[in-house]
């Protein structure tokens, strides 16, 4: 377990810095003054003051924040704030500095996909073999055919073809398939299992082959888009209430998640579990680039709403108005934490 929070730590120290760096540069480069930077959230265990900018690590790691000059203000400061406060730039440069983050997390994934794609096999989705009655064999599909397409969806990789299959729940899906250089298409409908409850196509799916050369960036971009379409897919079935409280993490969760992961590839050796931990990585990135997009008070979605009424009427909203609704929503944000965290604590004990 020590060894799995560690590589926990590594894994959100890189989520964390890099979203609130995203924002840090880009409020840099236009001029917005920083109050603090910091990661992790709690009693403050290292500090440094650096020019106008105060850095700090916190003892809990749930959370970070790049404090900008006059986010938050309440009526009665705001007349000491100058130009170089986030209050008084133009709307745009705070649009762009609120971007900074999440866009700061999808470049990271990226990057880390190269490494991925590059160090590791991919796998992609041609039929190893079929179950017995399977809908697969109905349809006509065998082994050794490539999955191209399903529902007019472009796949290239095995995940794809097993994601669309499950948001699909059982309505036909047209495939489009290669079968010894030549281009098929049929229609597969998915059997529904009683023992399983879900619904299943009935293939073997996977041929792996190392990626080489400049082919290498193409495929990480197909990483982080199957990552990026699992996240906002997951979160639609949230919305939809099919998936349950368990099927939420906080920081407790994620270090069971990287846990229960070591523990299957640590016998495996040092590089699979680089790659998996890797793998996990990018996943988190993306999903945290995604969730702070939402518009929900208190994140960077949350606040670029505020931005984007100010482009449309071409009047800011009153700050301090603006402040009250964020206050309301980290207060929120933080009662739904440490619901989170209790029930992952409650996995430990099931």
């Amino acid at each position: 377990m020590i060894v799995s929070i560690l590589i926990f730590f590594i894994i959100f120290g890189i989520l964390v810095t890099s979203h609130e760096l995203g924002h840090f540069m880009i409020a840099k480069s236009g001029g917005i003054r920083v109050n603090e930077f910091f990661v992790g959230m709690g009693p403050t265990i290292w500090k440094k003051q650096k020019g106008e900018t105060l850095y700090s690590i916190k003892l809990l790691p749930i959370g970070g924040a790049c404090v900008f000059d006059g986010m938050d203000p309440v009526e009665d400061e705001q007349v000491g704030y100058d130009e170089h406060s986030f209050l008084n730039a133009p709307v745009w440069r705070r649009i762009a500095t609120l971007f900074g983050g999440p866009v700061a997390n999808f470049v990271i994934a990226y990057i880390l996909a190269v490494i991925l794609v590059g160090v590791s096999s991919w796998e992609f989705p041609t039929v190893k073999g079929l179950t017995d009655d399977s809908a697969a064999a109905e349809a006509g599909l065998q082994a050794g055919d490539t999955i191209i397409s399903i529902d007019g969806e472009k796949v290239y990789m095995a995940s794809e073809v097993t994601l669309i299959s499950q948001f699909a729940e059982g309505s036909p899906m047209d495939i489009v398939y290669e079968r010894n250089g030549e281009v098929k298409e049929t229609v597969l409908t998915p059997r529904y299992s009683d023992e399983d409850k879900r619904y299943y196509m009935g293939v073997y799916l996977g041929e792996y082959k190392d990626i080489k050369g400049p082919k290498i960036l193409k495929y990480a971009w197909y990483n982080v888009r199957f990552n990026f379409k699992v996240t906002y897919r997951s979160l639609a079935l949230l919305i939809k209430g099919k998936l349950s409280k368990d099927d939420v993490a906080g920081p407790v969760g994620m270090v069971k998640m990287v846990d229960d992961t070591y523990k299957e590839v640590s016998p495996y050796g040092v590089s699979a579990v680089i790659v998996v931990m890797l793998s996990l990585t990018i996943i988190l990135s993306v999903n945290l680039g995604v969730m702070n997009l939402l518009p929900l008070p208190a994140l960077d979605g949350g606040r670029l709403v505020f931005q984007f009424i100010e482009v449309i009427t071409g009047k800011k909203v009153p700050p301090e108005k603006e402040g009250i609704v964020h206050m309301v929503g980290m207060v929120l944000l933080m009662a739904l934490m440490a619901l989170i965290m209790i029930n992952d604590i409650s996995k430990f004990t099931r």
